[in-house]
């Protein structure tokens, strides 16, 4: 059967549409996907401030005295945990899957002597994935890394895109980044930092363009 050259020259359009799609919907759809992530994460962050004001008003004096005799940091860990469950709705246990594996934005993996790095993490009620980890402070105060991957289990399980995270002190709650320079913010949050400025960057109306 002849096809028509009428034929052939509407299909290599449809095709060549087609092509063009493809390569404009992942720039068009990802502002939009970011921005919803990163709305995501505020409302996160506020969940840490409020969670973190009402338990030093409340339980301060006994928290700081429980931390103190905690024989190490996964006692302390254990301690922290329970302390925000409520807050976030926590698992009991680790459940997330050995696979989850979070990265940098810049690609690298983050290794197990890296500041960021996290042993055990927690399902949320809202699939949110979080972690906790216990950190040296220089004010021998007892602080906590707490990290969120907003989107849970779904890709990209990248710091600065899905994940973010706080510091938490006694007497504060600091998002990661909140000490850095502003130009240091800029270049961490880019495809050649590793993305955990971004935590900060975006609380103070800063934006990823990829």
């Amino acid at each position: 059967m002849k096809i028509s050259k009428w034929h052939i020259e509407y299909t290599a359009t449809l095709l060549v549409i087609f092509a063009m799609a493809l390569t404009v919907m992942p720039t068009s759809f990802n502002p939009t996907r970011q921005a919803n992530l990163t709305a995501k994460w505020k409302d996160c962050y506020k969940t840490v401030l409020y969670s973190h004001d009402v338990i030093m008003k409340h339980e301060q004096e006994d928290l700081l005295t429980s931390f103190k005799r905690a024989k190490d940091k996964e006692a302390r860990e254990k301690l922290m945990l329970e302390l925000v469950k409520p807050y976030f709705r926590l698992s009991d246990f680790p459940h997330v899957p050995s696979k989850y594996h979070a990265k940098y934005m810049n690609n690298k993996n983050i290794t197990k002597e890296d500041l960021y790095y996290v042993k055990d993490y927690y399902f949320a009620s809202n699939n949110m994935i979080v972690g906790i980890k216990d950190i040296p402070d220089k004010d021998d105060d007892t602080a906590f890394l707490m990290t969120f991957d907003v989107n849970g289990l779904l890709p990209p399980n990248t710091w600065g895109k899905d994940i973010f995270g706080v510091k938490v002190h006694s007497s504060e709650v600091r998002a990661v980044g909140e000490k850095m320079t502003p130009q240091a913010l800029v270049n961490d949050c880019s495809l050649n930092g590793s993305g955990t400025g971004c935590s900060y960057y975006y609380l103070i109306g800063g934006s990823f363009d990829d």
